[in-house]
């Protein structure tokens, strides 16, 4: 088996300056590190962490908690893990994927000490995870937020993301906007849902029409029930505020099978989403595209930040989707 040793010896440094590499504890100049990466790859090393972490009590293994993850994960989500997988690797940790649904998961993870910390995603409002982790003292951040503001957290600034979609559909003359968003399981509900419902009804409060606001399964049969929805129940909405990604293919298409078009008959914006989900779609949508894999990387990069003891403060950060025009809105139809 290779060791530390082996690759110190043929990029021609100390043992501790290969650790200081592979663990990402301390810069190390650049032709030297060169040296040691062309070590490791040549001599085919592979870490073994079972060892580090008897020797120093960590395991640098951040675990990414996401109840969903069972389930086929919608481009959002992947862009979020991926930017954590990222950020977590630049700093010398692995991410490890942990889809918990249940408390005997939850206590498995922690009491094993088989992680650094924890990152949390799809958190909801009042959320026992949250105090699960607060009482076992492993180190965490969140992506998304309880109704505790105190807790280290990095979100998607829901408020100003649905206002901005209003105002965009406002700007094209669109007075009757609805809101089609994801059914969940009240019981487990994320916090990111009232957000954008609340900052709805602010969003459309000065224009003096009662809401409209529907949710549905995130697939595309979600989306076709959508259409129908709308088209039965609020024939006077011409725009809508997408936050249901899985549904936005479903929404376009069963629009159109309606016998409406899009944007003629109705526009839409999906928000909370990915630029490539927008261009997939015909016609293009118009999307908020969300700063998931910048948000991802700040979450991992805080966390470790905690477990380092270089933390200043914990974090608390939003930011807004931003908006990336489409062929999907236009003025609304004279009625």
């Amino acid at each position: 088996m290779v060791t530390m040793r082996d690759v110190a010896e043929r990029a021609n440094v100390s043992i501790a300056t290969v650790s200081f590499v592979i663990n990402g504890t301390k810069r190390v100049a650049p032709e030297t590190r060169a040296r040691i990466e062309a070590a490791i790859q040549e001599l085919n090393y592979r870490r073994n962490v079972v060892a580090r972490a008897l020797a120093s009590s960590r395991t640098r293994i951040l675990a990414l908690l996401h109840p969903d993850l069972e389930s086929k994960p919608n481009a959002t989500v992947i862009q979020f893990v991926m930017g954590a997988a990222h950020g977590a690797r630049e700093r010398g940790y692995d991410l490890v994927l942990w889809p918990v649904n249940d408390d005997e998961q939850m206590s498995h993870l922690l009491a094993g000490g088989l992680v650094d910390g924890v990152l949390l995603m799809e958190v909801q409002i009042r959320d026992a995870r949250v105090a699960r982790l607060l009482a076992s003292r492993v180190p965490f951040a969140l992506i998304g937020r309880t109704e505790d503001d105190d807790l280290p957290y990095v979100d998607i600034d829901f408020a100003t993301t649905i206002h901005q979609a209003v105002e965009h559909l406002r700007g094209h003359g669109h007075e009757r906007v609805a809101l089609v968003a994801q059914q969940t399981d009240a019981t487990t509900e994320p916090g990111r849902i009232m957000r954008v419902e609340s900052a709805y009804l602010d969003a459309i409060a000065p224009l003096g029409h009662p809401p409209a606001v529907i949710r549905v399964e995130s697939t595309s049969a979600g989306g076709r029930a959508a259409a129908r929805r709308l088209y039965d129940d609020f024939p006077e909405v011409t725009a809508v505020v997408l936050v249901n990604e899985g549904a936005a293919a479903g929404l376009a298409k069963g629009t159109r099978a309606l016998g409406r078009q899009v944007p003629g008959d109705l526009s839409i914006i999906s928000a909370a989403t990915t630029r490539e989900l927008g261009e997939m779609i015909e016609p293009s949508l118009t999307v908020m595209a969300a700063p998931a894999a910048e948000l991802g990387r700040m979450a991992a990069d805080a966390l470790i930040d905690r477990l380092e003891g270089t933390e200043e403060a914990p974090p608390r950060v939003l930011i807004p989707c931003a908006l990336v025009p489409g062929e999907s809105v236009g003025p609304p139809p004279v009625r």
